[in-house]
């Protein structure tokens, strides 16, 4: 069992109709049929969505996204049309809300990895693939890899499993061209970002995501890049002066939560079915100075 421990009512907004409460975003539609998207400071961990909330999550994930978004421009187009606030919504949607085109959403979860970690690290301890691709002997957590590969995954519903699968299996579920341009992108996009990351003292060592296909005003579908980008919550963040491959790095995210949940202080069994309890009030702000961290060491510029 996973999921919500309390989920939310959406708010309601006059013009607005909502269409979806995620582990993080709320999305609505306006009349125009363009979608609004509002990032909450809610946080998830081990697929629960916790009842403690990060303050300026939202906002964070927002700001470094069109941050990320701008940096690209030249190699994907974006969804974003405006940051503009609708009319009747909460003060608090401020900075934290996107107004963005409406997408036919790519069903893959589109991972660029360049270092082994995570649920990639497991399975090249089992079988040294990941996705089905080959990796040399000798890699260890934390190991940058040869060049940085493509390991998609299927997209699952709140409180399920990403499920990792091959290419081949990508270019059935969505034709030949279209996975070929997700792969080519998705390691552009990576390349562009780890560079920019490495710059500002940060290893970008792996992170996802998400694509539609857009109209282009003449008849044809372009390939958008869409929901957030290159946060925290997406992506794997590291020190660069402090990696050390062979052990679990200290990185830009929910380590805090993870480490908290998972200690005997939280008595909190991840694998049984009762709701993980909130979080205490010095791991709440650890986890909010970490993820102010990321924003103003990548964009170079203070949080306000």
């Amino acid at each position: 069992m996973s999921g919500f421990v309390e989920k939310p009512e959406p708010v309601r907004v006059p013009g607005l109709e909502h269409v979806h409460t995620g582990k993080v975003r709320d999305l609505y539609r306006n009349a125009a049929g363009d979608l609004v998207m509002v990032a909450s400071d809610r946080i998830s961990a081990y697929d629960w969505v916790l009842p403690s909330a990060i303050p300026d999550k939202g906002r964070v994930l927002t700001q470094l996204s069109l941050w990320w978004f701008e940096q690209l421009a030249d190699l994907v187009p974006h969804h974003v049309l405006s940051e503009e606030v609708p009319e009747g919504a909460p003060a608090d949607w401020a900075g934290r809300t996107l107004v963005c085109r409406s997408l036919r959403m790519v069903p893959v979860e589109c991972v660029a990895r360049g270092y082994l970690t995570g649920s990639g690290l497991a399975e090249y301890e089992e079988n040294r693939t990941v996705c089905g691709l080959a990796l040399p002997e000798g890699l260890v957590d934390g190991a940058e890899l040869p060049a940085p590969i493509f390991t998609p995954a299927t997209k699952a519903a709140v409180g399920d499993h990403d499920e990792n699968v091959s290419y081949e299996e990508v270019a059935r579920q969505v034709g030949a061209d279209t996975a070929a341009q997700l792969r080519q992108t998705t390691l552009a996009v990576y390349g562009r970002a780890r560079d920019i990351a490495r710059s500002r003292g940060i290893i970008l060592a792996d992170t996802k995501f998400e694509f539609g296909l857009g109209g282009t005003g003449e008849g044809e579908e372009e390939l958008v890049l869409a929901d957030e980008v290159l946060t925290p919550d997406s992506s794997r963040f590291w020190p660069l002066d402090e990696w050390q491959p062979g052990r679990s790095q200290p990185s830009f995210d929910k380590q805090y939560v993870r480490d908290w949940l998972s200690s005997p202080e939280a008595g909190w069994d991840r694998h049984g079915e009762q709701p993980p309890p909130a979080l205490p009030a010095e791991v709440v702000e650890r986890t909010r100075a970490k993820y102010l961290e990321a924003y103003e060491r990548l964009t170079g510029t203070p949080w306000e």
